[in-house]
């Protein structure tokens, strides 16, 4: 029998919890304690009669020889100075997204889990979901062909947050599927991006995010914290075929349109213009589990220390997806002006 490994999950509030129950759920993991400066919050996600201790310092946390590992779901603000005690302490550390407030701490971070032989890795729940784990083995395969563009929406009537825009709100989630599904991870040649305030909250509601991804494709991303619609859509349109992903349908989650455009050769009496042609075929809807997402995202994060390698999404996967953020930000912030990210090493951490 291999051993459980004990954790403590850092942050009583929004998703604290659901980390706390799935790794209380997992037969990889002993949760040992929770932790929060608000002792009564802590309590009432531990429950009452449990073996689940509560704890209000990060720092009687970090010194207890149980805990093999934290989980922190703080304040975004917070998550460089918490992660890198808890390294510094000996621990395995998992972030809820984004890794760090800025890719300088965030790397720092890769860079100290690196040295110390620690596993780092971030939440990015979807990457997780069997819809994406289908759509990235879709590509892998090649069966979508050259990818030519993606389309991604992802827009509701949300809840404007104090500490960040709507660009750094939603936009991670589908830079994180997009760092997994794509061969080579996210790796743009430019982003350029608009974003607006229209009700002067201070913070922009609406942004438009373009992604260069090379070979001349390029992913265009929308959010929007305004719409009275929800909408979670994705389109992925490939050379061969078209796989469209929404996740609000239980139904029909991800289907695969056999659908498209052809360029043929010109023909000889016009040799300015090809022969276009339109491939109408099958549309295929596959079955997929229904298994929690989280619950797979602790169970790779147990396999990750076990096995002793990076995890599906690790440090160096949060890094790239702050380093397109940032170069997005800079982008918004000249009216769209189109910006190189900077490159990160995977290895180190560092930033060219």
């Amino acid at each position: 029998m291999t051993r459980r490994y004990g954790v403590a999950v850092i942050g009583a509030g929004y998703w604290g919890p659901n980390l706390a129950r799935n790794f209380r759920a997992h037969p990889a993991w002993d949760l040992v304690a929770v932790c929060d400066r608000d002792e009564s919050r802590a309590h009432a996600v531990v429950g009452e009669r449990s073996t689940v201790d509560v704890e209000t310092s990060v720092e009687a946390v970090l010194a207890r020889a149980d805990v093999d590992a934290v989980a922190i779901a703080t304040p975004a603000a917070t998550h460089a100075s918490i992660a890198l005690a808890a390294l510094d302490a000996g621990k395995h550390v998992l972030v809820e997204k984004p890794l760090a407030p800025g890719s300088a701490d965030a790397s720092k971070m890769v860079r100290t889990a690196s040295d110390a032989g620690l596993t780092l890795m971030i939440d990015h729940t979807y990457c997780y979901t069997p819809a994406v784990q289908y759509i990235h083995d879709v590509i892998a395969k090649g069966m979508l062909g050259r990818i030519l563009y993606i389309e991604s929406t992802r827009i509701n009537l949300g809840l404007i947050q104090p500490d960040v825009d709507v660009l750094w709100d939603l936009a991670p989630h589908d830079l994180s599927v997009l760092d997994y599904i794509l061969p080579g991870g996210l790796a743009p040649t430019r982003v350029s991006a608009t974003e607006s305030d229209p009700l002067g909250s201070g913070k922009s509601c609406v942004s438009h995010l373009t992604v260069e991804i090379g070979d001349g494709a390029s992913a265009h991303i929308s959010v929007n914290w305004l719409s009275p619609t929800k909408i979670r859509q994705m389109v992925i349109g490939g050379s061969h075929r078209t796989l469209v992903w929404d996740d609000l349908d239980p139904i029909r989650r991800v289907s695969l349109h056999d659908r498209g455009v052809t360029m043929g050769q010109p023909s000889q009496d016009d040799r300015r213009r090809a022969a276009v042609s339109y491939r109408l075929g099958d549309i295929t809807v596959p079955a997929l589990a229904e298994t929690e997402a989280l619950r797979l995202m602790v169970g790779e994060f147990a396999a990750a220390i076990r096995e002793d390698r990076p995890a599906r999404t690790d440090g160096a996967a949060g890094l790239r997806v702050l380093s397109v953020l940032e170069a997005a930000s800079h982008s918004a912030a000249h009216h769209g002006e189109a910006v190189r990210p900077r490159h990160v090493d995977s290895e180190t951490g560092d930033m060219e």
